[in-house]
């Protein structure tokens, strides 16, 4: 099932989408998808709801993010082969962790805000997943089993202040609007296989990443499986799993960044497409 948030920022809705791609309210059964609202069991609820009884939502309104708030926003670095190779990077042993500020969230068809000082805005199209369930020593074997959903992610990023500024990358992923998120919550039984998607990501209409989750050196399974090793996932958590080959640092022979006005369009094979114009 595909849910998503509509309605103008601040005062989203929950809402899902139906076979004929029409939004259909989920007010009267849920207040938000957030926290223990996107448990796996507060959503196999809703799943259970005959969608045909559900109102249906006339027009085109905004599709907010599909996460009103997050416990914790975790990235994977350095999670794709070739990107590891584009930056020049060694192959990580474990799985590289990071944060992104929870304050980064933003719609799938907003804006992306130049930060003050900016120089060297880039792009990430990202498999995200949402943990379902508390996840602490879990198994590969099991982690899957611990997913409520999966989304399409920009991890948007400022190379510069990544980088240059000293300290963790936290510095350069998280000014806000960096962590567009959505369209849509998409449920695991409408993916058959997590590391076969291809992922792909545009700036004005022209390709600038076109990959497949194959390319992946830890899986979702084994990145679940290892962040739960060192703390406890919980649920509403969710984790951008890494980007492919293809962003703007890694452009030979001259870089190439986002600027005002640049259009970014993204996309995860069955979880939606995002687009976004980056504003000064």
């Amino acid at each position: 099932m595909k849910f998503l948030r509509y309605g103008p920022k601040g005062q989203e809705k929950p809402g899902c989408l139906d076979d004929a791609g029409n939004i259909r309210d989920l007010s009267d059964h849920t207040c938000d998808f957030s926290g223990g609202t996107v448990a796996i069991s507060a959503l196999q609820r809703l799943k259970s709801i005959d969608i045909n009884s559900l109102p249906i939502i006339e027009g085109n309104p905004r599709i907010g993010c599909a996460l009103a708030d997050v416990p914790n926003f975790f990235c994977i670095g350095l999670n794709y082969a070739k990107h590891a190779a584009e930056t020049g990077s060694i192959l990580p042993p474990e799985p590289l962790i990071f944060n992104k500020a929870t304050s980064a969230l933003n719609g799938p068809f907003d804006t992306i805000k130049t930060p003050q000082g900016s120089t060297h805005l880039d792009w990430e199209v990202e498999l995200g997943v949402v943990i379902g369930k508390e996840a602490s020593y879990v198994s590969e074997e099991d982690a899957l089993d611990y997913i409520a959903a999966f989304c399409t992610i920009n991890d948007v990023s400022e190379r510069e202040f990544q980088k240059n500024r000293g300290g963790q990358w936290v510095k350069g992923k998280s000014a806000p609007t960096f962590g567009p998120v959505g369209p849509y919550l998409v449920t695991p039984d409408e993916i058959e296989d997590p590391q076969n998607l291809s992922l792909s990501c545009s700036v004005n209409s022209e390709v600038q990443q076109n990959s497949n989750t194959s390319d992946m050196i830890f899986s979702v399974a084994q990145i679940i499986s290892s962040m739960s090793q060192y703390f406890t996932l919980r649920v509403g958590d969710i984790i951008a799993t890494g980007t492919p080959e293809g962003v703007g640092a890694g452009k030979k022979p001259t870089p190439q960044f986002l600027q005002d006005g640049d259009v970014v369009e993204l996309t995860v094979e069955n979880l939606g497409t995002q687009r976004l114009t980056v504003v000064g």
